[in-house]
């Protein structure tokens, strides 16, 4: 730890480059200043250009929790089970889902390592920013500020909305009252919060062993279970899909992609995290190697037991796993199982509100979103951003109305969620590695000699999965506006938008992350800071007394 006396009285430099940290200072050698003692967490805060708003009270197991419930296994698995199922069949959802495990597994150690430099409730967007080339910063943090917001609030819009059938405005009405009954939830104080995630985790990890001894012990089938050449031979690889069967092995990875996600939200809540450049990427790496770990007894145990996938896939029902429990555990048994599937799935949303409204927080205290100055508004009484929660529940409800348009547009849900987590997760990785390679500072965190190997892996493996997820199942004169992917559609549009919008108004005013404490230029003082560039075009303004 390095901090010197500044003159002028009480007053500390705080020299990022001591702590290890990646810090918007270090293109001008600038450094933060502060008048009062500071514990570690808020120095290595403060280095990073950001005073110390929230309270600390989450430890590495409530960052975990939180980053857990998001995981929410079996609520996951559940709303994306026709992918897997219907592309691949039993044998491909079993490999799927150890090949797409493993490769995800590079992804959450690229950043975890990440985390521990630039520990912020900004997160990849804010290391976008600081790891880009000069001039670049503003453009690199917009886009991966846009993707993550993206993934997170379409996540919770997922998860809020697993059924589409019949009286579909008893649906929207329901999902009104869930968002409402969340928000007054997940508006508590940290410590609060984190109670919730911790009872949230137990709530998911007791639904999936029940789930995992109930279906294959109380099957009213016979045989109980499908014959291992079923599950792990070519017998049970199923194309269901009308391109060749390697190519619909691979557009079943979406379920795990899907249901591998979340193992960022300690980024996003480090700032309320102590110990945050250890714990947080700790959490990110325990919930990403706890995901694979646990996911595959689900998966085997779907594989064993379903015996009609059509039926399950594309049955009455419109929900595979309510199907699923149908023909497994029979009427009564099988929507005791759904239930109790149904609430873990509510600790799923909580988790997903939770960090997103982190998220909007952030963009809002660099003034990325409109209305920001109400979004990055901290309550004094809960220590927590309300404002952005309410924000991010709205939005939600907005995503909701897609149910009145059809199932195939809300449906698009999964895989763009998907598709904006992923690059949100990669840009910051691909820029550590080429522009940012001789100027990043790993944290106490790091992978040591593997970095940039494991980066490779993360990025070409991105790299190669996204043209997947836009591909739809049929093709050619089969191909109609029922079963179009419209992934391209929906998302390239609304991406085009945003690039649109900084390239004609928001490159004029958006510079990235804004310095909201004290710090040093060129050896002067300055009392306060209005905003600095990332790019360092211009020089900081001083405030008019």
């Amino acid at each position: 730890m390095s901090v010197s006396s500044a003159p002028g009285g009480r007053r500390h430099t705080v020299d990022e480059s001591a702590l290890g940290v990646t810090s918007i200072f270090q293109k001008n050698n600038d450094h933060a200043v502060v008048d009062h003692d500071m514990d570690a967490d808020e120095e290595v805060l403060v280095s990073l250009g950001y005073k110390q708003e929230f309270k600390r009270d989450f430890s590495i197991w409530s960052c975990f929790s939180v980053s857990f419930s998001i995981l929410g296994i079996l609520p996951s698995i559940a709303s994306t089970l026709s992918y897997n199922l219907a592309y691949s069949g039993q044998a491909g959802s079993v490999w799927g889902w150890i090949v797409a495990s493993i490769l995800i597994q590079f992804v959450a150690l690229s950043m975890a390592e990440l985390c521990s430099s630039m520990p912020t409730a900004g997160g990849l967007y804010y290391a976008a920013a600081v790891l880009a080339p000069d001039g670049w910063g503003p453009l690199a943090s917009w886009v991966t500020g846009c993707y993550a917001l993206a993934y997170m609030i379409l996540t919770a819009a997922a998860i809020g909305n697993p059924e589409y059938v019949i009286q579909t405005w008893h649906i929207y009405l329901t999902l009104l009252l869930i968002l409402f009954v969340s928000g007054l939830i997940t508006m508590q104080a940290t410590k609060i919060i984190g109670w919730i995630n911790v009872v949230g985790t137990w709530v998911n990890l007791i639904a999936l062993v029940i789930f995992v001894i109930w279906l294959p012990v109380g099957s009213v089938n016979t045989p109980k279970t499908n014959p291992n050449s079923v599950v792990w031979t070519g017998e049970g690889l199923v194309n269901g899909t009308e391109w060749p069967s390697g190519f619909a092995f691979i557009m079943g990875f979406l379920t795990v992609i899907w249901t591998m996600s979340g193992y960022d939200a300690p980024f996003h809540l480090s700032e309320e995290c102590s110990n945050a450049n250890v714990a947080a990427p700790r959490a990110i790496v325990m919930t990403a190697q706890l995901g694979f770990y646990l996911g595959f007894p689900v998966i085997l145990v779907i594989a064993y037991t379903v015996m009609n996938i059509p039926d399950v896939v594309a049955g009455n029902l419109g929900q595979p796993m309510g199907a699923l429990c149908l023909q497994v555990l029979g009427p009564k048994a099988g929507l005791a199982m759904f239930c109790i599937k149904i609430v873990a799935q509510y600790a799923v949303e909580l988790g997903c509100i939770i960090a997103g409204s982190r998220v909007i927080y952030a963009y809002s205290r660099d003034g990325a979103l409109p209305g920001s100055r109400w979004w990055k508004q901290v309550n004094s009484y809960t220590k927590t951003p309300v404002n952005a929660l309410w924000f991010d529940l709205a939005i939600n409800a907005l995503l909701g109305l897609l149910m009145f348009a059809s199932p195939v547009a809300i449906g698009a849900v999964f895989s763009i969620g998907a598709i904006a987590q992923y690059v949100a997760f990669t840009i910051p990785i691909a820029l550590r590695l080429t522009a940012a390679k001789n100027k990043f500072r790993p944290g106490p965190w790091n992978l040591g000699r593997w970095s940039k190997p494991c980066g490779y892996i993360a990025c070409t493996w991105v790299v190669f999965i996204i043209p997947v997820l836009c591909f739809p199942a049929t093709k050619g004169g089969d191909l109609n506006a029922l079963n179009m992917n419209y992934t391209c559609v929906v998302y390239g549009g609304v991406m085009t938008c945003a690039l649109l919008w900084y390239a004609i108004d928001a490159r004029k005013w958006f510079k990235g992350p804004k310095i909201n404490v004290e710090h040093l230029i060129h050896g002067q003082d300055t009392d306060d800071i209005e905003a600095i560039m990332v790019d360092g075009d211009s020089e900081p303004k001083k405030r008019m007394e």
